[in-house]
Order: C-alpha cells, then sequence, then structure tokens
C-alpha cells in the first residue's frame, strides 16, 4: 500500500479546502506545511503539495522543492482559469528542471473574498486590476475580463469534482 501525505499551504483556506477533498479520497495524512519537516518527506511513498498561487509562484513549494521525495505531485489553487492559464513560467520558477521533468501537476481553481485579503494582497490585486483596465477591450484576456466582472466581491470558482484527475492519476500509481 502506498503512504501518501497531503501537505498544504493557504493564506485564505481555499488550497485547504481541496487538500482536505484530496487527502479523504485518496486516504493519504493532511498536514499544513508548517508542520512538517524536511526529513519527514522520505517517509511516504507519494506525496501531494497543494499551495495557493500568489506574484507568480506556489505558496510554501519551496518545501517539496528544494527536499527529496520519492514521489511528488503539487496542486496549485488560483483564480485563473487552468483551462485557458499557461502555468509553464510559474512552475519553472519553482523547480528545478530535474523535478519539473518527473512532476505531475494539477491546476485547481479558487476562491476569492476581497473584504478578507490582507493589505498587501489587496494592494496587489489593485495593480493588476489597474493593468486588466488598460488593456484594450479587444485584447483583454478571459482572465483579465473575469478579474474585471469579479472584482471586490466574492467569487468561488471550488468545485470538489475538478481533484478527480489528481485521485484517478493517485489510484494508478499505488
Amino acid at each position: 500500500m502506498n503512504k501518501i501525505a497531503v501537505i498544504y499551504k493557504s493564506h485564505y483556506g481555499t488550497a485547504k479546502q481541496y487538500a482536505e477533498w484530496i487527502a479523504e479520497a485518496t486516504n493519504a495524512e493532511l498536514f499544513e506545511a508548517s508542520t512538517i519537516k524536511p526529513p519527514q518527506l522520505m517517509e511516504f511513498d507519494t506525496i501531494i503539495y497543494g499551495g495557493g498561487l500568489y506574484a507568480g509562484g506556489i505558496l510554501g513549494a519551496k518545501l517539496v522543492a528544494k527536499n527529496p521525495c520519492k514521489s511528488l505531485v503539487v496542486f496549485t489553487v488560483g483564480l485563473a482559469d487552468p483551462a485557458v492559464t499557461d502555468f509553464s513560467d510559474i512552475m519553472a520558477k519553482q523547480f528545478p528542471p530535474e523535478i519539473l521533468a518527473k512532476l505531475r501537476v494539477f491546476h485547481l481553481r479558487g476562491a476569492v473574498d476581497y473584504s478578507k485579503l490582507s493589505f498587501i494582497h489587496k494592494a496587489l490585486m489593485s495593480i493588476v486590476k489597474k493593468r486588466a483596465e488598460k488593456t484594450p477591450i479587444e485584447k483583454r484576456s478571459d482572465e483579465d475580463k473575469t478579474l474585471l466582472e469579479t472584482y471586490g466581491g466574492k467569487p468561488d470558482f471550488m468545485n470538489r469534482e475538478t481533484i478527480l484527475p489528481l485521485v484517478e492519476y493517485i489510484r494508478t500509481q499505488g
């Protein structure tokens, strides 16, 4: 039997919620990233790491990017639609080529409640919004349009069914 750990880092709870769903579906142990030490990673046959996407990086991913794991699967959580968003630059910045070459990644959509954002995150989102507003309407990406439509509200794109490809992948590995 494959010993699995789901490890997550979450600012506002969406990565945590996905991690809980994934742990339940895969019969894995669940850990918040700050509660696990790097040597513990090798105690598991498979590590599933998840974190929110912030400023071009995956929250807390240094834990698995810089420490050995027998087998690593990563999920990201962000507002961008994975069907139309290219995350390759983020992944290349986050993981060395030797890890990236064998890494299986799943991108999931999260949620945001603008009223609960930290001052810094509010400021960053304001900058992103202003950039989207300055983009000519005909050149706005789907991501820009969604941001402008939902800015200031509580958009929620979370969907438990979107973990199914990840869960199926884990089942085929065991």
